[in-house]
């Protein structure tokens, strides 16, 4: 489905109405509910300001061109991840990718890879949740201040909300989950060294457990395609090595403890 714009009249966030100049192809993949065989649609959007974003245009096109269009958004600015998709091959967040930071000619938008697709540009994370809670992430955790940094006059100690948002984007990347449906992923194995890292007096040899297997940590590729997905920029591949470095050393000491306790026993 093609549609032809006029030169509209559009009002943009900085200041009043300015005439539109420009458009934009934005060539969409539909997919509908239910069974049905893939689609494009391209719809010529007015740009309107050097702020567009993608979300910008999606909701434009819902607005003034097909309202059947199925697109997740909430907070429109990079907090709650729930507009992630593909952007010219790139998986991002579309509320802060600029139509003007891509490059010139169509702009393809596709639903985020290795998740099922609900239709359209909604992908199904129910996965991603059911994975993430055996982890017991807290949402805020001790803030990290800068060398010499310290909390303002009155304020004991800060905090912060988890980095990870949740948005599915390193699975979408990864090239592991692309072909293994059964690996642990990215955005779960993050979510394990983070909870390693600051147990807030939990033990955590259980999140260890969980991923020392052959779909967890050792089962990464080491791309880093995840981290250089990620939006809040948690550092998932970094993470893993990580994760690897601390199952290393339980294994050593496992093995040097059972040594110490044959030797102890005169065996």
């Amino acid at each position: 489905m093609a549609t032809t714009l006029d030169r509209p009249t559009e009002a943009v966030p900085d200041g009043g109405p300015v005439p539109v100049t420009a458009t934009r192809t934005v060539r969409v993949v539909r997919t509908p509910r239910g069974e049905g065989p893939r689609r494009w649609q391209r719809v010529e959007v007015p740009v309107t300001s050097s702020r567009m974003t993608v979300l910008d245009a999606l909701t434009w096109i819902r607005s003034r061109v097909d309202p059947t269009l199925d697109v997740r958004h909430s907070c429109f600015h990079a907090s709650c991840g729930t507009c992630g998709m593909r952007v010219d091959g790139r998986d991002v967040l579309a509320c802060v990718t600029r139509l003007d930071d891509l490059p010139d000619g169509e702009v393809v938008v596709e639903p985020l890879r290795n998740q099922p697709v609900v239709s359209d540009l909604v992908v199904d994370i129910e996965a991603l949740y059911e994975a993430l809670e055996p982890m017991a992430v807290p949402l805020v955790r001790s803030s990290t201040l800068v060398a010499g940094g310290r909390p303002a006059e009155g304020v004991e100690a800060l905090g912060r909300f988890e980095d990870c948002i949740e948005c599915g984007l390193c699975i979408s990347a990864c090239p592991i989950e692309a072909t293994d449906a059964a690996y642990e992923g990215p955005a779960v194995l993050g979510a394990a060294w983070r909870v390693i890292e600051e147990p807030r007096g939990a033990d955590p040899g259980p999140a260890y457990e969980m991923v020392d297997g052959d779909q967890g940590a050792w089962r990464c590729h080491l791309a880093f395609e995840c981290s250089e997905a990620c939006p809040s920029e948690a550092g998932p591949g970094e993470r893993i090595l990580h994760l690897r470095r601390g199952l290393l050393r339980r294994r050593v000491a496992a093995i040097l403890g059972r040594r110490a306790t044959s030797e102890g026993s005169g065996r």
